[in-house]
């Protein structure tokens, strides 16, 4: 006797077999026990998520010889016709082989006739998309108002090339991808019942490959079988699949924690050596921050389906919310980026040198508490850099003030208190800038200037963006008065406020409260200062390339124009 394939062995029969697709039995359950019964029905969905098994099911139930049943009994002659493809009254059509309006026309020419043994006449019209304009407009008028012994369904995988005509005659439902819980518990099954030893993590394996289709997650079981020589092991699934190893990316996972780049290099090249695919690698490391972000921020959220939970929450605890989300950009950019590397070994190592070098500055591991809730953070040094107790503060002349750095995008971590912000103010016109008082210029000389103040405090992202557009008006022992001009107010953001304190307090040696108030600025901002001296050393470049002999002679010979835009500062 031949072997059958799992995928037509395991075929359901009947509605309380379907797996899934809960909404679509619902509705035809309804409508044949209570005798609402359309004339032509449309199955919509991707390959293998059951359009010819409902198609098939509805026809036993229209046929069954003990009635029109949504509970057909599988054992009259009708039945079991219909379950081995013979049933003379029910006629599948192939509309990618059928597509000429000549078939389609001979096809209908004899939906007239009453059908020869069942009940209803049923026609079955798969990829029904394919048909040709000419076909659909041929079967308009008999898909309105077919004979009472007629049922059309439809199955298509695309539907959007159906024209509208055609969708408004039919009762459309849309069958949904299988999930992954759905498709797992199937296997289980249906290895219980073939009696094939199998392992639960081989089985989650087949059903992430098998993307939302039942009928692929049976022919890659039927694969894994073979390669296991009658086993589902996890270890043999991820040799025939050449998915990638959890071990792997926890691997990598480790070596970004542990800020090492000859880690992340030895584990890409380990996984080169067993030719794994990088995209899946990819692909997979994506999903595993997903996993760790959602158990970050949402603890509990994965429920109790992942097989990695001790391990993702390890890992969840170790990596800073920030780092992750950035990380995650990284690896989604990189699989992008995959097929234009020179090739996919070097584009997958620079994948992760990226997340290395650009880990946040000043991100921390998150420290969940005892008590449960949502992780606290815990500042976390960036490399080689001095701890706030050692880093001395010297104080520098005002009137030097040092320049401002374009900064570089990063993530704020939510730590100190925020600081008081106050709301601007009506202020009646002024002729003259008003002076600070004694004792606040006082407190200010005894401060770093704010330029080098900033440089100490090593910020970034949003943070320095906040930090060099202020004006520092008043500081003494713990309090600091910054002004921000209202423009800038975006920039007030809780976490940039919440990072500048902390960095503040490591730079002086002491907690510290910031007021910042949003008000015009009286004197040049390190912004501000940076922006002139940029436009300054344009200016120069310029001035110095208009200057030069050869330029001019081109531009008095040709009639030329300098194009100021593509000269760069040296």
């Amino acid at each position: 006797m031949s072997y059958q394939v799992l995928a037509r062995k395991w075929r359901p029969k009947s509605f309380q077999t379907l797996v899934g697709q809960e909404h679509v039995v619902r509705a035809l359950t309804h409508a044949l026990t209570e005798g609402r019964l359309h004339h032509a029905y449309l199955f919509t969905g991707t390959r293998g998520v059951g359009k010819t098994t409902i198609a098939r099911i509805l026809a036993k139930s229209l046929n069954c010889e003990t009635g029109v049943t949504a509970t057909p009994c599988g054992q009259c002659a009708a039945c079991t016709e219909i379950d081995a493809g013979r049933f003379v009254d029910l006629l599948e059509v192939d509309a990618a082989t059928n597509t000429r309006v000549d078939e389609m026309r001979q096809l209908l020419e004899n939906a007239v006739y009453a059908p020869t043994r069942g009940r209803f006449k049923v026609y079955v019209i798969d990829e029904v998309h394919m048909l040709s304009n000419s076909a659909f407009n041929a079967m308009l008028k008999t898909l309105e108002e077919p004979p009472e012994h007629v049922k059309f369904i439809l199955a298509t995988t695309d539907p959007q090339k159906i024209p509208v005509t055609v969708l408004s005659r039919c009762l459309q439902f849309n069958l949904k991808q299988m999930s992954p819980p759905n498709i797992v518990g199937h296997l289980t099954r249906i290895l219980d019942a073939e009696s094939v030893p199998y392992e639960a993590p081989a089985l989650a394996l087949l059903a992430r490959s098998a993307n939302g289709s039942m009928r692929d997650a049976l022919s890659l079981l039927d694969q894994a079988i073979a390669h296991g020589a009658g086993r589902v092991e996890e270890a043999g699934v991820r040799d025939m699949l050449g998915t990638v190893d959890q071990d792997h990316l926890f691997s990598l996972l480790d070596a970004l924690i542990a800020e090492s780049a000859p880690g992340l290099v030895a584990v890409a090249d380990t996984m080169a050596e067993r030719s794994l695919s990088f995209d899946s690698a990819l692909a997979e490391l994506a999903t595993l921050l997903t996993q760790i972000q959602i158990e970050q921020m949402a603890p509990g959220g994965l429920g109790d389906s992942l097989l990695e939970r001790e391990r993702v929450t390890a890992v969840a605890a170790a990596m800073a919310p920030e780092f992750v989300q950035l990380a995650y950009q990284i690896a989604v950019k990189g699989r992008e980026e995959l097929p234009l590397a020179p090739d996919a070994h070097a584009g997958f190592i620079m994948t992760l040198l990226r997340m290395h070098a650009f880990r946040p500055a000043g991100t921390a591991a998150p420290a969940t508490p005892s008590g449960g809730g949502r992780p606290t953070q815990a500042p976390r040094p960036a490399p080689g850099a001095v701890s706030p107790q050692a880093r001395p503060v010297q104080a520098a002349p005002a009137s030097a003030p040092t320049a401002y750095a374009e900064p570089e995008p990063a993530f704020a971590p939510e730590s100190a208190p925020a600081p008081q912000v106050a709301e601007p103010q009506e202020e009646a016109p002024r002729s003259a800038p008003a002076q600070p008082s004694p004792v606040a210029a006082a407190s200010v000389d005894s401060l770093p200037a704010w330029g080098d103040l900033l440089a100490q405090a090593r910020l970034s992202g949003m943070a320095r963006e906040l930090a060099y557009h202020c004006e520092l008006r008043s500081g003494d022992a713990g309090q600091l008065a910054l002004r921000l001009p209202p423009a800038h107010r975006h920039l007030l953001i809780k976490p940039a406020q919440d990072r500048l304190v902390q960095a503040l307090g490591e730079v002086l040696g002491r907690p510290v409260q910031v007021r910042i108030e949003l008000a015009d600025t009286e004197s040049e901002t390190p912004a501000a200062l940076a922006k002139r001296e940029r436009q300054e050393r344009q200016d120069e470049a310029v001035s110095a390339i208009e200057a030069d002999p050869f330029v001019r002679e081109v531009i008095d010979t040709f009639d030329a124009t300098l194009i100021e835009a593509s000269i760069k500062p040296l």
